[in-house]
């Protein structure tokens, strides 16, 4: 009974959990506002009602005509003009009320949504988002708020009303616009493609409306707007690029169409559904559960193995063709039990064992149908360097020389290498990104042969043209504020405030006040950190399908601003703590707290918190870390380095003991990448994570990875590689973005009569010495004239049409320079001027046209 409690303890559940571009509509309405907000709803409802009361006469909004409800906002939008700050504000509050679902006049949460969906249409309709996009760049650039809270030693909510207001107005709008429903009629589907378009294009002061909420991200982490209410600004620029650029499914499908215009085989299989249909692995034991184990297996335990259930990270073997059906085989090696607290014991899983869903068929024409391994959810891929590789070492040892990239020829090779590759070139991949890297190679190599590229204006091209310039500082600020929402964070006093829309005016007095706002704060940290996440893979994403080298640049920048080591930092915590945590408070979510009556809230109710399983938005923001750490050092040597060098294995480990699947898997890719550099005693102790990476994480049929041991793993250059992609980089910016561009390649006028017909501008005293100068620089020089002649009869001819050519360039100098005989100083003025060699530009000029001609 205690081994069996014990074996149950091991366990976590199984959390059901589902991936998405974000949380349910309602979850993102509610966490727009922190819970000390909660006072203004009562104060929009109350402005709208003053100002709607002596339009409408006693009627309710729910009850007037659409043509009524457009002349009432019409009404407010002339309002929002006027120049008193309070009663725009008051406005403004009310246009907030109206996008909150007029909530007073419903009675259920439905009905409040259903109304905030037909007035954010409304308000779209009647041009409501220009005007507070214009209010909103008036609120950036107010400098005397900006400077009063510089000057302030707390902010608080009261800093930032106004901004806050018209932020929230402008959240409400894109995030409702932007999710699809099926009652949608015809005039809103036309309206969401319209506002996706008009958000995307460069339509405000030449720039996506994305780059004004980025500047405003700068702005506050260079201390100059202390008081912008940060995780407001971080929501809404999550959703415009969201909404802009487009979610994963929709990006899936891009990368279809992308691999169709440029005729490569389609997708061996949707990564979406395959992630969704996998099942979470048994999380690794702990150390006093591997202690009790093994005393357990020492007293006899062994002996009734065959009874116990199989573990879920064999649930796969039993359909793998690859297993040995040899009994002993299952049996641990006795030095794997011995390998202390960092070895692994096969925990006892209760949960009933599922059947894998057989794998997609294989999308690839090809004239033999691929049979892969059953029970493995990948199709394996081989990348082209990968075959050429393999040849390399084949001929290198049969033959005794290469040829190159030639992967065809294999002429002198034994029959199990033509059977290699076979089958390495039946699952060769080649990528959308390969394709771009080729193809930049060639318009560097013949600029002028190929032409110009033409340059598709997709929403995430845009978006990085006008990012480009600044986009170091943008990478840093979110990293910066991403440092400062980690919960692994300490507080120091040279840290940005992140709490400024968040704390109130008046700090709380009694416990259950700060119970409440400790629970606020965690919570806004929380969303934080979850808006980042979610902006920074959407970036990356997108950008490396509309191409490699922007998708570099970022990645690059993240790196270089210790991207690394900060989510590997957020990892370093109890992280089944951080998923599990309830900092939420249910009766205070909106559009809860609105339309049901507020319980009194007391300690212990505060401390239950809700009755969830996990926190969805904490597991989506460590999802989407890991997605990012995989996309920083997948195919990167010196980047995979990092992670053994930071010791990042044993805080990916931990990680596993989450069991939901799609976090497990990218944990797993983390680990395979650097099994090889972690040493044979580490694999030994860690066989059930290598079983486990085996059985989820897609092989690549040439890799080593679970038993070799790179040489490159003791030298390693960071500097080179890294300097390597910098300078294919900066090519690929040069040559696409560069306004300057094709300077070298500039016609150059080689005529003499044009050349010296040209205006030069030259000092008043250069007439002075000039003689001496020519005499000393040009004609005083040795010239090898039989090197510039082919024909030895010639000689005296040429030599003498040479020479009467220099004489003729002399006296053609003479007379556009001074017009005439020297100047009488000409021989005082050599004292006082110095044109000696190269001090002169006009002398440059003159002795390299000179020596030209």
């Amino acid at each position: 009974m205690q081994a069996e409690d014990m074996e149950s303890s091991m366990e976590s559940p199984n959390l059901e959990f589902e991936y998405g571009d974000s949380d349910t509509i309602t979850a993102e309405l509610s966490e727009l506002y922190s819970y000390t907000e909660e006072p203004e709803f009562a104060l929009n409802r109350e402005y709208f009602e003053e100002d709607f009361r002596s339009h409408a006469r006693g009627r309710r909004w729910t009850t007037l005509t659409v043509d009524e409800q457009r002349a009432y906002v019409m009404r407010l939008l002339d309002a929002l003009e006027v120049t008193d700050q309070d009663k725009r504000l008051k406005v403004a509050r009310a246009i907030l009320y109206l996008a909150q679902g007029v909530f007073d006049e419903c009675d259920t949460e439905v009905d409040v949504l259903h109304w905030s969906r037909h007035n954010i249409f409304l308000l779209y309709d009647m041009g409501i988002f220009t005007a507070l996009l214009e209010l909103l760049s008036m609120e950036i650039d107010n400098s005397q708020a900006c400077s009063s809270a510089v000057r302030k030693p707390a902010i608080s909510l009261a800093d930032s009303t106004e901004l806050r207001v018209l932020l929230s107005i402008m959240y409400l709008m894109v995030e409702t616009i932007r999710v699809q429903t099926e009652d949608d009629r015809p005039e809103w589907r036309a309206a969401r493609e319209a506002f996706k378009n008009e958000l995307g294009s460069p339509l405000y002061n030449g720039e996506p409306f994305a780059l004004l909420l980025f500047t405003m991200v700068t702005k506050f982490c260079s201390m100059n707007a202390p008081h912008f209410p940060m995780k407001k600004v971080l929501l809404l620029l999550w959703k415009t690029v969201l909404f802009t650029l487009g979610g994963f499914e929709e990006l899936q499908q891009m990368k279809v169409r992308a691999r169709e215009r440029l005729s490569l085989p389609p997708l061996p299989e949707d990564s979406i559904k395959v992630v969704r249909a996998m099942r979470a692995a048994s999380p690794p034991a702990s150390a006093m559960e591997l202690i009790e184990q093994q005393q357990q297996q020492k007293r006899g335990r062994r002996s009734r193995r065959p009874l116990v259930k199989q573990d879920s990270l064999d649930t796969y073997n039993e359909r793998d063709p690859f297993k040995n059906d040899d009994p002993r085989d299952e049996e641990e090696d006795p030095e794997d039990t011995d390998s202390g607290i960092e070895g692994e014991v096969d925990p006892l899983d209760r949960d009933v064992i599922i059947q894998p869903p057989p794998p997609p068929p294989p999308l690839r024409p090809s004239t033999e149908r691929v049979n892969f391994p059953k029970g493995l959810p990948w199709a394996p891929k081989v990348r082209e360097k990968d075959i050429e590789h393999f040849l390399e070492t084949s001929r290198n040892k049969f033959i005794g020389f290469t040829l190159g990239n030639d992967t065809e020829t294999l002429v002198g090779l034994p029959r199990p290498i033509h059977e290699s590759v076979k089958t390495l070139k039946q699952h060769k991949y080649v990528s959308v990104s390969e394709i771009q890297i080729k193809k930049e190679e060639e318009l560097l190599q013949c600029p002028l042969s190929l032409g110009e590229e033409e340059v598709e204006e997709t929403p995430a091209e845009i978006l990085y043209v006008g990012m480009l310039p600044n986009l170091s500082q943008y990478v840093i600020a979110l990293l910066k504020l991403l440092l400062a929402a980690a919960p692994t964070s300490k507080a120091k006093t040279d840290s940005i405030n992140i709490l400024a829309d968040v704390l109130p005016e008046e700090m709380p007095i009694t416990v259950l006040q700060s119970m409440k706002l400790g629970i606020d704060v965690n919570r806004h940290k929380e969303i934080i950190v979850k808006a980042i996440s979610a902006l920074l893979l959407l970036l990356l994403k997108h950008l490396k399908l509309n191409h490699i080298y922007q998708f570099e640049i970022v990645s690059q920048h993240l790196v270089f601003a210790n991207c690394i080591p900060l989510i590997l930092k957020f990892f370093n915590q109890n992280i089944m703590s951080y998923i599990s945590a309830k900092n939420s408070i249910c009766v205070l979510d909106f559009p809860h707290c609105v339309v049901h009556e507020m319980p009194e809230l007391t300690a212990e109710s505060l401390e239950a918190g809700d009755n969830n399983q996990f926190c969805w938005r904490n597991l989506f923001s460590c999802i989407n870390l890991l997605r990012i750490l995989n996309k920083l050092t997948k195919w990167k040597h010196s980047r995979t380095m990092m992670l053994v060098v930071f010791k990042s294995a044993p805080i990916l480990k931990r990680a596993l003991k989450v069991k939901q699947a799609m976090m497990q898997l990218y944990v797993l890719k983390l680990l395979k990448i650097q099994t090889k550099y972690l040493g044979r005693q580490w694999r030994k102790s860690n066989m059930k994570t290598m079983s486990a990476i085996y059985q989820k994480v897609r092989h690549r049929l040439n890799d080593d990875w679970a038993y070799g041991n790179d040489i490159d793993a003791r030298p390693w250059d960071f500097q080179a590689e890294e300097c390597a992609l910098r300078e294919s980089i900066e090519k690929f910016n040069s040559r696409r973005y560069d306004m300057n561009k094709n300077g070298d390649f500039a016609p150059v006028d080689n005529c003499l009569q044009s050349v010296l017909g040209q205006h030069v501008e030259l000092p008043e005293d250069f007439h002075y010495s000039y003689e001496m100068w020519l005499e000393r620089e040009v004609f005083s020089q040795p010239i090898q004239w039989e090197g510039l002649l082919q024909n030895p009869p010639c000689n005296k001819r040429r030599n003498k049409d040479l020479k009467g050519i220099v004489q003729d360039f002399r006296n053609e100098v003479k007379r556009k320079i001074i017009g005439g005989a020297p100047h009488p100083k000409s021989t005082s003025g050599v004292n006082n001027i110095d044109f000696s060699g190269h001090n002169h530009p006009n002398a440059i000029v003159m002795k390299n046209q000179s020596l030209k001609n």
